[in-house]
């Protein structure tokens, strides 16, 4: 059993608080504007943010809402960075929540990690952020259905083989005949001298736009060699970079939308240190 760690910081501990602060997320003037509907289009995939509720909650709104018009899958395989440690791998213990447990799919667990390229890992989900507050968002959507959903959490650092990893999560798929939808546990741009990473000190709003911006479009074009060299020659401190070429290894969309983009600095009016966000959809 994993405890919500992170419950009472990134996001509300009281259940009815918590609700209220989603709700409030899908409705806010960043926000959809609507709370989600569950529906029947074909979503493959979306890279959501992970900061804490009152900075990138209405980011993530736009990416749940579309999550539910696409039903409720078979599995979701949260895919999210490892900031702690440099090592990759799944966990297979119940996440607990304020809304109650969200339990991974122990068979798809078991026979991926028996294909050998990704393997159980609970010490670097311990103190991992990124995928334990993607969960409120998933259970709200999914509030009617709570009890089927299933999950597998990985995290993924600089030890994983990208490429073959991919191959095993889409055979094991197709062996278990599973739907699965990815969801890339990802933040953008960390500006800032809080982050150590000040490449430009003028125009510092539109220059952060515009970074962004050139990773979503290579992001929304599927190239994986362009996007790779857009984060070496930008020093990019994106840190969903691995996941999300994860992601490029697994689906290949006909659509992908951004469905919204922001930085913090926006709600604060403040660009001295900001985070930036975005929700694109794989359909």
């Amino acid at each position: 059993m994993r405890n919500a760690r992170f419950a009472g910081t990134f996001y509300e501990k009281a259940e009815s608080l918590l609700s209220k602060q989603i709700e409030e997320c899908f409705l806010g003037e960043k926000g959809p504007g609507i709370t989600p509907t569950i529906g029947t289009e074909k979503i493959q995939a979306a890279i959501i943010p992970h900061a804490g509720y009152i900075y990138s909650g209405q980011c993530a709104a736009w990416a749940y809402k579309a999550l539910a018009e696409g039903g409720l899958p078979d599995l979701f395989i949260i895919i999210g960075p490892s900031h702690h440690y440099k090592e990759s791998g799944f966990s297979m213990e119940t996440f607990e929540t304020p809304f109650g447990f969200v339990r991974v799919k122990q068979d798809f667990a078991r026979n991926l990690a028996e294909k050998g390229h990704l393997k159980q890992n609970e010490t670097i989900h311990l103190t991992e952020h990124c995928i334990e507050v993607q969960l409120p968002f998933l259970q709200y959507t999914f509030k009617q259905q709570i009890d089927k959903i299933k999950i597998l959490p990985i995290l993924i650092s600089e030890d994983a083989d990208l490429k073959n990893i991919a191959l095993d999560i889409k055979e094991t798929l197709m062996e278990m005949n599973l739907r699965a939808v990815f969801i890339v546990s990802s933040d953008f741009t960390h500006y800032g001298p809080n982050y150590h990473y000040v490449p430009f000190s003028e125009n510092v709003k539109q220059n952060i736009y515009d970074l962004d911006g050139q990773a979503i479009e290579l992001i929304k074009n599927q190239d994986q060699k362009l996007f790779l060299e857009y984060v070496d020659k930008n020093f990019s401190n994106i840190c969903g970079v691995l996941p999300i070429v994860l992601l490029m290894n697994l689906v290949k969309s006909e659509k992908i939308l951004l469905e919204q983009y922001y930085i913090s600095g926006d709600l604060l009016d403040n660009y001295r240190n900001s985070v930036s966000y975005a929700s694109l959809i794989f359909k």
